[in-house]
């Protein structure tokens, strides 16, 4: 959009001209979806290629810092090996494990806080109290109370999980505008129409936000889980091989944390946008 000014008289008059977004919106929509990928792409590739360059020029001690070359050769060695899987798969079904148990329990109990002020009043103050503690301090007393093996470290990602759900949950029926509710008391809505026709469409982005914030904690939980309390996983496998100065191996497991991080969230942000079409688009990510 352009303004220009009329010539001929005293004041002149601004005139509004439409610009390539109006003109062209698909067009200029496509220009700038493929200018924030191309961004996305280049910068990491940039970063990484100067890491290989620094490493192979000597600027860092590449037996701290090996290069990006050798961490994916040594990399691609242990899965064709099949080395790795096993520590992936480990860290993986404890993630979906606790994720699940997390996201259930917070979202139910967040719904009936928000919408029950007696069970809000019950509870809210000892939640409180527990969010603040920081989760790897309850391993022990998950260890005391399931013992050596799987449960603790599901436990610990269900705790975690759970803490952001509920309140996101909490958080977003609240938020529902009154003016909503009345219209479903209006309409003579029972308690699972208003649930299912009000509170559920008006509070599930919301919810949804909270849960995709939570599959990234639960990953980085379950690598910290792993590095006290576990004989496998890629938590093990980084802290092992840090100890035992292979450098190469431990930045193998760092790349597998973060993809399983990124593709968990990004997982979780696509089935947000499929049960939520009417929701805003997420402009951070360049939709319109």
């Amino acid at each position: 959009m352009s303004l220009t000014k009329t010539p001929g008289t005293e004041e002149g008059v601004l005139v509004r001209k439409p610009g390539p977004q109006e003109l062209q919106p698909a067009r200029t929509h496509r220009r700038r979806r493929t200018l924030e990928i191309s961004l996305a792409i280049a910068v990491p590739v940039a970063l990484v290629l100067l890491w290989q360059l620094a490493a192979v020029q000597g600027w860092i001690d590449d037996r701290i810092y090996p290069a990006p070359q050798t961490i994916i050769e040594d990399g691609w060695q242990r899965a064709a090996d099949g080395d790795l899987w096993p520590d992936v798969w480990a860290t993986l079904k404890r993630v979906l494990a606790g994720y699940a148990i997390g996201t259930v329990a917070g979202y139910v109990l967040g719904l009936l806080m928000g919408s029950l002020s007696l069970v809000r009043a019950a509870l809210e103050p000892l939640l409180d109290a527990l969010y603040v503690v920081p989760k790897l301090a309850l391993l022990p007393i998950f260890l005391n109370m399931f013992g050596l093996g799987e449960g603790p470290q599901i436990a610990l990602v269900a705790a975690t999980v759970f803490f952001f759900v509920w309140i996101s949950t909490m958080a977003a029926v609240l938020a529902v505008p009154e003016g909503h509710r009345d219209a479903g008391q209006v309409f003579g809505a029972s308690p699972w129409q208003m649930f299912r026709h009000v509170l559920l469409p008006a509070s599930l982005p919301a919810v949804l936000v909270g849960a995709r914030i939570a599959a990234g904690v639960a990953v980085l939980v379950i690598v910290a889980s792993e590095s006290i309390a576990a004989s496998d996983g890629l938590g093990h496998l980084i802290f092992d091989a840090r100890a035992l100065f292979q450098n190469d191996v431990m930045f193998v497991g760092i790349v597998c944390v973060a993809v399983l991080g990124v593709v968990f969230s990004e997982l979780v942000r696509i089935a947000g946008r499929l049960l939520t079409p009417w929701a805003p688009r997420d402009r951070g990510r360049g939709q319109s």
